[in-house]
């Protein structure tokens, strides 16, 4: 054995060499069971934060969804939450026809903003009243001179002249502008040039309540389904967006109404969200969205 060798064994074995080594390996050993238990204990804490974060945000998807309407039928489906707002200012309804030969069906989505007293007067009126006197037009059509476009515009019309005079009597403002604010509003607050009430800026004439009338041939057009919706959908999804969607979820329960308000608000849509689906049936061959 060389001279260095032994030099070597004799410092490494002395006694005081091995009780030096052995104290340093069992404060690395004490160190490192230390840092396992720190990580052990911190991994655990935060997987009870995670645990109760996910527990609180259950508790507060519950509440958001605790004013959930929805509807469905053979041919039409709705769905609809309050979401993140105090208030649930949306209305909806549907009326059929199926008894009478015209079959005139009526869907409409009522959006109230800065309250839901004329989004509920116009959805226990209008529709009745739009019901009736296209019933009665499909009676006397070919003597009568009004068309059915013409009759969904006077009923509008006339509904709020008679929101304006139940409704106005407590209101008054004066001015008016257009403001941007991510989209052109009326008054800094309507990003819409037409609706029912809303007297204040009715009275300012920066508003109005003539429709905007589109019509359409469905044997011709074919459709496979027509989505109307408040804009709290609209915050959130395209038009292109909401036709692949509902395209991709029309064979659930709701066709796809209650997982595109769901997805709506999972994407952070502030409003109301309400959603209807009316399937069409098919009048020739594969039928087109």
């Amino acid at each position: 054995m060389s001279p260095l060798a032994r030099i070597a064994r004799y410092v490494v074995l002395r006694p005081q060499t091995l009780l030096l080594l052995g104290g340093s390996l069992a404060l690395w050993s004490f160190l490192e069971v230390k840092t396992i238990l720190r990580s052990s204990r911190d991994a655990v804490s935060m997987m009870k934060g995670r645990v109760a974060e996910m527990m609180h945000s259950e508790v507060m998807l519950h509440e958001e969804f605790s004013k959930t309407w929805q509807y469905k039928s053979s041919s039409a489906a709705v769905y609809s939450i309050q979401g993140r707002r105090d208030h649930m200012e949306d209305r909806f309804d549907i009326l059929t026809d199926a008894l009478n030969q015209s079959q005139t069906n009526i869907y409409g989505i009522f959006d109230g903003h800065g309250g839901e007293t004329a989004a509920e007067y116009a959805k226990s009126h209008l529709p009745v009243m739009l019901q009736q006197q296209l019933q009665r037009y499909e009676k006397q059509k070919e003597n009568s001179a009004l068309t059915p476009q013409s009759i969904l515009k006077q009923q509008i019309l006339d509904m709020d002249k008679e929101i304006l005079e139940k409704l106005s009597a407590s209101y008054d403002e004066a001015g008016g502008f257009i403001s941007f604010n991510g989209s052109w509003r009326v008054q800094g607050v309507l990003a819409m040039s037409r609706s029912l009430g809303d007297y204040p800026l009715k009275n300012l004439n920066v508003l109005t309540p003539d429709p905007d009338v589109m019509t359409f041939d469905l044997d011709k057009l074919q459709p496979q389904f027509m989505i109307l919706a408040s804009d709290g959908l609209w915050d959130a999804f395209s038009n292109e967006e909401a036709v692949h969607f509902i395209k991709e979820h029309l064979d659930e329960p709701h066709f796809g109404a209650k997982s595109i308000v769901l997805q709506s608000f999972y994407r952070g849509c502030p409003d109301n969200i309400t959603v209807m689906v009316v399937k069409f049936k098919k009048r020739g061959s594969e039928a087109t969205g």
